[in-house]
C-alpha cells in the first residue's frame, strides 16, 4: 500500500465520521437544486413470440415461485423472501445482521456477529427484482410488476442512507442501480411504474444517496479491481436513465471516464480479465456490456475503444471454452451477475456468446450457440454500435500469452480431450484479491466431463480453513515444496507475495501436429530459499496422452519435501494401485501413471485435513477423488505423470442443451 492509497483511505475514513450525522435522512429531496422526476430509458421489449419458448417457461416458473415467497440465495433457499422480505437475514445460518446501525460500524466480515455477509447482501443486489420485471415484460401479468412494488417500497423504507450492511461496499450499490434502471425499463408498460420511480421521492431519495455514495468513496488503489468497474457502472447506468439531479450530468461523465480508464488497466489485450477469475471476467463483461448498452440506448454513447475491448472480451471467452462451451474453472468464483434477466438456472457463459453474436458478429471460429436466454434479445433491442476496427482473430488462438492461458487440445465436440495450463501472472494488483495459489496447475477435460479439476472457491467469508483449501496450492493441480503455498498469503483477499510464471518453450502448439509442448516456470519459492519450479506438459494426440514433467531447478543441489496433487472432478470414479489410478466416468475412462518416487494416498471428502472436495457453485462443496503424492523432491530426478484418455464412440457432453459444431480445429 503506498502512500497515496494511505492518504486516501484515512481521507475516506475521515468523511465516514462526517457523515455519521447523516445517517437515516441525508439530504432531503425537497432541497436538491435542479431536481427533476425524469426518466429517458424509454423501451419496447421485443415481442414475445420471438423469444426461446424453454427460456419464457423458466423465467415465468422462477416468477411464479418468487410471489410464493422461494428465491435461492446461493446454495440456500432464503427463509422470508414473501411480500414483505426480510433483507438482513443470513439464509445460510439464520443470523440476522443489525438494521438500524451505521453502516460503517458493522463488522461485516465477522460471521460469529452478524452471519456470512455474502447472503446478506446478494438478495440486496435485486436480481430477484429483474427476473419479475422481465416475466411482467414477457407477460403482462400485473401480479410480477406488484411484487416488484411492494419489495421496492419495503427495501427503501428499511434502508435508509447510511443504516444497515447494504450502505458499505460500492459494489452491492452499483449493481443494485443497473438493477432498478432496469426494473423501470422492463416495467414501462405498467400504469403504475412512473408513481414508483421517477415519479416517487422515496425512489429519488434513494436514487440520490446511492450515487452521492459512489461519488464519495470510489474504490482506488488495491481494491481498484471489479469494484470499481460495477460503482462506475451503476453510477452511469442510473444517471444516463435518471438524470433527475443537477450533479447528473457531471456523474455520467465522469463514471464514463473511469469506465474507459478501467477497461484498459483491467483487461489483457487479448481479451481476458486481469484477475484472472473466470467468474469475474463473466461479471466484469456483464457490467461493462450494461454500462454501454445503456448509453446507447439514452442517446450517452460510450467511446468507440470501449465496445472494441468488450468485444475482445466475448472473443477470449470463445477463445477458452471447452466443447461443452464452459470456460476454465480459474480463480474465485461467486456466482456475482451483472443483469439477470432470465431463470438463475439459464447458461451463462452461453448467454454471453448469444449477445456477442448479435453484437459483433460470431467469428468462422467459435462455438454455434443457438440463442437460448432472455436476456440476449431484450438487452440488444434497439442497441447499434458505433463502427469497429476489423482486427480480430482469424483463427482459435492456442493460447493467451499475456495472461497466461496455455491450451492443448485434440478430438472435437464428444471426444474433445482439452487441457489449460496455468502459466500467467498471480492476480490482479498488489492484493490480487481473488487468485489462487495455482501456478503451472492443468486442468484436463474430455467432451466436456473434468477428469483433472480445479476445485473451485466453495466460501469467503463462513470459515477460515475452508476458504484458505480451496485457493491454496495444495487445492490445485500443481506441485506444492516445503508445505507451503508458492504465494504467500495476508488474509483471505490479500497476497503478500506472488508467484511469477513464464512460459519457457512452446513448441508445435498446432492443432495439427501430433505431439505439443507446453513448458514454463514459476518463482514463488524463491524468496523463502526454495527453488525454481519448472513443468513441461506434452501432448500426443494421436495416442491422446498427457506427459507432466515436474522439475525443481536451483543453483546448488536441494531436496525437500514436496506434494504433487491431482484433484479429480466429482463425475469421476478411482481406484488407486500403488503409482497407478485408474479414473471412469460415465462412458469413458483414463488412466494415471504417477511417479514412482512418492507415496500416492487416495482422499475423498476429508476434514481433518481439509482434503478431497470440489465446490460446483458458491456456498457448495461435494466430496472428489484426489490424489496426492508426499516425498522427496530433488534437483536431479524430474517427477513424471503421464494420463492416458482411452477412446470411446460415445461420449456425452455435460450439462449442455445442443451439441456445438466447431467449424475451424
Amino acid at each position: 500500500m503506498d502512500a497515496s492509497e494511505v492518504f486516501t483511505r484515512g481521507w475516506h475514513k475521515m468523511i465516514r465520521e462526517v457523515w455519521r450525522l447523516r445517517r437515516g435522512g441525508g439530504i432531503s429531496v425537497a432541497h436538491l437544486p435542479g431536481s427533476r422526476p425524469s426518466f429517458t430509458g424509454m423501451w419496447h421489449p421485443p415481442a414475445g413470440e420471438t423469444l426461446p419458448r424453454e427460456a419464457v417457461h423458466r423465467l415465468v416458473s422462477t416468477a411464479e415461485a418468487l410471489l410464493k415467497g422461494r428465491w435461492k440465495v446461493f446454495a440456500h433457499e432464503h427463509s422470508d423472501f414473501g411480500q414483505k422480505p426480510d433483507w438482513f437475514i443470513d439464509a445460510s445460518s439464520g443470523r440476522r445482521a443489525p438494521s438500524r446501525r451505521y453502516a460503517f460500524d458493522i463488522p461485516y466480515r465477522n460471521e460469529a456477529e452478524i452471519g456470512d455477509i455474502k447472503y446478506i447482501w446478494e438478495p440486496s443486489r435485486h436480481h430477484h427484482l429483474t427476473v419479475l420485471a422481465a416475466a411482467y415484460a414477457v407477460t403482462g401479468d400485473e401480479r410480477y410488476a406488484t411484487r416488484v412494488r411492494d419489495h421496492l417500497r419495503s427495501w427503501w423504507v428499511e434502508n435508509p442512507f447510511l443504516s444497515g450492511p447494504h450502505w458499505i461496499s460500492g459494489i452491492e450499490l452499483g449493481i443494485r442501480l443497473i438493477s432498478w434502471v432496469w426494473t423501470r425499463r422492463l416495467l414501462n408498460g405498467w400504469s403504475e411504474a412512473p408513481a414508483l420511480f421517477e415519479r416517487n421521492p422515496e425512489f429519488i431519495h434513494q436514487l440520490y444517496h446511492h450515487q452521492i455514495w459512489l461519488s464519495a468513496f470510489p474504490s482506488h488503489g488495491s481494491s481498484a479491481n471489479n469494484h470499481l468497474v460495477a460503482e462506475a457502472a451503476g453510477q452511469f447506468t442510473a444517471a444516463a436513465a435518471f438524470p433527475c439531479f443537477a450533479q447528473s450530468r457531471q456523474w455520467r461523465r465522469r463514471s464514463a471516464e473511469i469506465l474507459r480508464h478501467a477497461i484498459t488497466a483491467q483487461t489483457f489485450p487479448s481479451g481476458l480479465n486481469r484477475e484472472l477469475a473466470t467468474d469475474y471476467h463473466g461479471l466484469v463483461l456483464e457490467l461493462f456490456l450494461a454500462a454501454a448498452i445503456e448509453g446507447q440506448l439514452t442517446g450517452h454513447p460510450l467511446e468507440a475503444a470501449v465496445w472494441e475491448r468488450i468485444r475482445a472480451m466475448v472473443d477470449a471467452l470463445a477463445a477458452v471454452v471447452d466443447s461443452a462451451r464452459t470456460p476454465p474453472r480459474q480463480g474465485d468464483g461467486d456466482e456475482g451477475v451483472g443483469l439477470l434477466l432470465d431463470a438463475p438456472e439459464y447458461r451463462r457463459w452461453d448467454s454471453l456468446l448469444a449477445t456477442g453474436t448479435r453484437l459483433f458478429r460470431a467469428l468462422p471460429w467459435w462455438p454455434r450457440v443457438a440463442e437460448s436466454d432472455i436476456r440476449t434479445p431484450f438487452w440488444t433491442h434497439g442497441v447499434r454500435l458505433p463502427p469497429l476496427p476489423e482486427s480480430r482473430l482469424a483463427a482459435r488462438p492456442d493460447s493467451l500469452p499475456d495472461a497466461g492461458h496455455l491450451y492443448l487440445r485434440c478430438g472435437r465436440a464428444a471426444d474433445e480431450l482439452w487441457c489449460r495450463y496455468d502459466a500467467g501472472p498471480h492476480g490482479f494488483l498488489k492484493i490480487a484479491a481473488h487468485a489462487h495459489a495455482d501456478a503451472l496447475s492443468i486442468e484436463v477435460r474430455v467432451g466436456g466431463v473434468e477428469l483433472l479439476a480445479d476445485p473451485g472457491t466453495y466460501s469467503y467469508y463462513a470459515d477460515p480453513e475452508w476458504r484458505s483449501y480451496f485457493r491454496a496450492t495444495r487445492g490445485h493441480n500443481t506441485l506444492e515444496l516445503m508445505g507451503q503455498n508458492q504465494s504467500a498469503s495476508g488474509g483471505p483477499f490479500m497476497w503478500m507475495q506472488h508467484a511469477q510464471s513464464r512460459l519457457v518453450a512452446a513448441v508445435c502448439v498446432d492443432e495439427n501436429a501430433n505431439e505439443s509442448r507446453l513448458e514454463a516456470e514459476h518463482t514463488g519459492y524463491v524468496s523463502r530459499g526454495g527453488p525454481i519450479h519448472r513443468r513441461s506438459v506434452l501432448l500426443n494426440r494421436c495416442e491422446r496422452t498427457l506427459t507432466v514433467c515436474d522439475t525443481i531447478v536451483a543453483p546448488r543441489h536441494l531436496s525437500i519435501p514436496a506434494g504433487l496433487y491431482f484433484h479429480l472432478g466429482p463425475e469421476i470414479d478411482c481406484q488407486l494401485e500403488r503409482d497407478r489410478a485408474e479414473l471412469r466416468w460415465p462412458n469413458g475412462s483414463a488412466v494415471l501413471e504417477l511417479p514412482s518416487s512418492l507415496l500416492w494416498t487416495l482422499h475423498r471428502g476429508e476434514i481433518k485435513p481439509v482434503i478431497g472436495w470440489y465446490s460446483p457453485r458458491f456456498g457448495i462443496k461435494v466430496p472428489a477423488f484426489t490424489l496426492a503424492g508426499k516425498g522427496i523432491a530433488t534437483t536431479h530426478n524430474s517427477l513424471t505423470t503421464r494420463l492416458s484418455v482411452c477412446r470411446h464412440v460415445e461420449c456425452s457432453l455435460k450439462a449442455q442443451t445442443e451439441q456445438p459444431e466447431w467449424q475451424n480445429g
